[in-house]
């Protein structure tokens, strides 16, 4: 297999002012995951490479990971924050411009569905495309009619869904996602990250079968070339190990070509993300 990418990380140095999110159940994420933690890692699976993204929406943290990404070759691209809501979008873009800044985020899911549809949204992923970015979608099964919308009013703009849209996996639920997992899929702008499901399973019992019928629908829907293999680390360690998410995935498309697989894992995503390795 060719260079393999892990198309979805975070790091952080740890200030619960600055992530009040980790908390409660997910307090085990209190400490700072810095790329010193990963890089052992990723070495250990045979991955060259990650695309870090944000989880803080602050300015300040996208310059943070640029600044990783610099010191470390490995991080190959940055999915940054601004504030797409802002008069001051452009300006915001232009004090950003780096090339390993590859694309932009909003933590959608915590906002309402209609959030998707505010104009002053839908402007500033607007001007994403001519910025040469792309769009990563972290949402719930709730928002992806929305997303259609969305996605469907920017075909201009490469859009990914994080997480799969985070099903709902601990209670086997299906229905609506499925159909909407289908029907988005049927817009060639969009693609899907295989990424986050272990956190969106039970936590300390879930078993591989309890994410097939999910991987299914998710590979009939988009097809192999556009699903991308993504970790969620440090996030996934609330519920597995990386290498058992890593494993997870590998061992589900082990019928995969070799073709087939080096997409999955890292094609797709340097592709989709117009990612370079150092020596390239």
């Amino acid at each position: 297999m060719k260079k393999q990418i892990d198309a979805h990380q975070h790091f952080w140095k740890y200030d619960p002012e600055l992530y009040p999110w980790i908390a409660g159940d997910l307090s085990p994420l209190g400490r700072d995951f810095l790329p010193a933690d990963l890089a052992p890692i990723l070495r250990s699976q045979g991955i060259s490479g990650s695309v870090a993204v944000q989880a803080r929406q602050d300015l300040a943290e996208t310059a943070w990971l640029l600044r990783l990404a610099e010191q470390d070759p490995w991080i190959l691209g940055v999915v940054g924050w601004v504030d797409l809501r802002s008069e001051d979008l452009a300006a915001q873009l232009a004090a950003l411009a780096h090339p390993k800044l590859r694309g932009i985020r909003h933590v959608l899911q915590d906002e309402s569905p209609e959030f998707l549809l505010d104009p002053h949204f839908q402007r500033g992923v607007g001007q994403l495309a001519a910025a040469g970015l792309t769009y990563d979608l972290l949402v719930y099964p709730q928002h992806l009619p929305n997303s259609f919308t969305l996605c469907e009013d920017n075909p201009e703009l490469w859009m990914v869904l994080d997480h799969c849209a985070k099903p709902e996996i601990r209670s086997g639920a299906l229905r609506p996602w499925r159909d909407d997992i289908r029907r988005i899929a049927e817009l060639p702008n969009v693609l899907c990250k295989v990424s986050g499901l272990v956190t969106e399973a039970a936590w300390n019992t879930w078993k591989p079968d309890d994410f097939k019928v999910y991987l299914d629908t998710v590979f009939e829907a988009f097809g192999i070339d556009r699903v991308m293999f993504g970790s969620d680390w440090p996030v996934c360690t609330v519920a597995a190990s990386y290498d058992k998410v890593y494993e997870l995935v590998k061992n589900y498309t082990d019928t995969l070509s070799l073709d087939e697989r080096t997409a999955l894992f890292g094609g797709t995503a340097q592709r989709f993300y117009q990612l370079s390795f150092s020596e390239e």
